[in-house]
């Protein structure tokens, strides 16, 4: 799933609320100059009025004039011919506002206008600049993206030069793959070269990789087996429009990466309302979620704790979105013991490849017995996992970013290792605490690669309705199951 978002809403945010600083730090100094430090003239109503105009129109200013454009790539030329466009219209629109209400005070205002444009030139600008600094800065140090970049040995370090003095963006470049000489192990500009054109696939399924740049050498063939691969992996690639490529993807549009004009493709694309919405969603449900898990924790954490001491939430770390691994918080439903005791039980295993471990009887959870008829006896650990309760504390990922309330399941670490190319592909997104796999009846799901079919499916399918609809019928599921009891 990919998003067309480098520099978001929320980084704007920040340069209008510092220009609206400026706005108003440029007023206050005219307005000294104009009365020579007199601030009694402060109380005057022309004078109140017009500083909340002043604000006002500099805000239209801003969005009129699309001043925040491609902000953090502009160099020092660029950003004060923008600057000034900013100014000027600030200076016009409140110039003509003035002679429009012609008030007494009209003439001293349009005084205080003339100084206050000279002001603002140089305090937005020299502030516009620091702060683009800070936000540079703290972008590539708190990337959310990782970028694998394809290319050729005789255009590798330009490529990388180009890339990270062109594009600001929150992805971080973690390796090189170098398609016509074997690289593997050097630096180029600081970056590992991680894999050579017969490896790099199998790299980019054990590692955390978000999206991949493909750019070589016109005298070099294109590499056109291992990006299939990573297609069928569900990673976003871009390759630069100047190579020859085919790639099936649904999803196609023409973007700038650095210097580079590309052609993204990915399995999905969400816009940015869909992606706001979509969050919303799940910070609303995560605090909600959040504090139910909270009244869980005073009635079923003494519970579990009387039945098997030690700690009420059991953490494990999964593998999340393109292989980036977070730690996952469940209600404990298992003795301490559980992880030590899953070897042992792998021949009951009812997955097959032990791609996902189920058992019909699992003795490590908590209270579960096998009575002497040869039935099986629940104890709190299976009531937890019947009705879901377990799954409550999976609301904290939710809020922190690192899950959704629907995705696809994230799988443990010695899961991970054993997937395939194509089974890859259903990382493309944010785990879920639900998705298409648990609301279609996972204890009767025991096929992997229906799980990955139903995943993948979902991510090509994605939209909002879908969500609303697996969550419904999730409920109704654990509704089901707990009717059946």
């Amino acid at each position: 799933m990919y998003h067309k978002s480098r520099v978001g809403w929320l980084k704007h945010f920040d340069f209008l609320i510092l220009d609206l600083l400026c706005v108003n730090i440029s007023f206050v100094a005219a307005f000294l100059l104009q009365y020579r430090g007199d601030t009694s003239h402060f109380g005057v109503t022309d004078i109140n009025r017009f500083i909340i105009v002043i604000n006002i129109i500099a805000v239209l200013a801003a969005l009129l004039s699309k001043t925040y454009k491609n902000i953090l790539k502009r160099g020092y030329y660029k950003e004060i011919v923008s600057v000034f466009k900013y100014t000027l219209l600030i200076f016009l629109s409140s110039v003509f506002y003035l002679f429009a209400i012609n008030s007494y005070t009209s003439n001293e205002l349009r005084n205080i206008v003339y100084i206050m444009a000279v002001v603002l030139l140089f305090v937005d600008y020299i502030l516009r600049i620091i702060w683009k600094r800070i936000l540079r800065h703290k972008l590539r140090n708190t990337a959310e993206r990782s970028m694998l970049v394809v290319t050729t040995s005789n255009i590798a370090e330009d490529v990388i030069s180009n890339m990270q003095e062109n594009d600001i963006a929150t992805y971080k470049i973690s390796g090189v793959v170098i398609v016509d000489k074997d690289m593997t192990g050097e630096k180029i500009k600081g970056i590992p070269v991680v894999a050579g054109v017969d490896d790099a696939a199998d790299y980019a399924c054990r590692e955390w990789v978000d999206e991949v740049f493909v750019n070589v050498h016109k005298n070099q063939s294109y590499p056109q087996k291992l990006i299939d691969e990573f297609e069928t992996m569900g990673l976003v690639i871009h390759n630069r429009l100047v190579n020859t490529s085919k790639v099936d993807s649904k999803h196609q549009l023409v973007e700038k990466i650095g210097i580079y004009t590309v052609l993204t493709s990915s399995v999905n694309s969400i816009n940015a309302y869909q992606l706001f919405v979509k969050r919303a969603f799940d910070i609303i449900g995560g605090i909600f979620g959040c504090l139910i898990t909270l009244i869980l924790c005073a009635v079923i954490g003494p519970v579990i704790y009387i039945k098997s001491p030690g700690p009420i939430f059991f953490k494990q770390e999964r593998v999340g979105k393109n292989g980036k691994k977070f730690m996952l918080y469940k209600f404990r439903t298992m003795y301490l013991d559980a992880e030590e005791r899953k070897q042992e039980l792998m021949e009951q295993n009812r997955v097959k490849d032990g791609m996902m471990f189920k058992l019909d009887f699992d003795p490590r959870i908590i209270g579960s017995k096998r009575l002497e008829n040869g039935k099986t006896k629940k104890g709190v650990g299976g009531w937890l996992r019947v009705l879901s309760i377990d799954e409550f504390p999976q609301f904290f990922n939710v809020l922190k970013g690192e899950m959704s309330i629907v995705g696809t399941r994230p799988p443990t670490l010695d899961e991970w290792e054993k997937y395939e190319l194509h089974h890859r592909a259903r990382l493309a997104i944010k785990p879920g605490i639900t998705g298409m796999w648990q609301a279609n009846g996972r204890s009767e799901i025991t096929d992997f690669e229906k799980v990955v079919e139903l995943d993948t499916s979902y991510i090509r399918d994605w939209s909002l309705a879908l969500d609303f609809k697996i969550i419904l019928k999730t409920i109704l599921t654990v509704f089901k199951r707990e009717g059946s009891m």
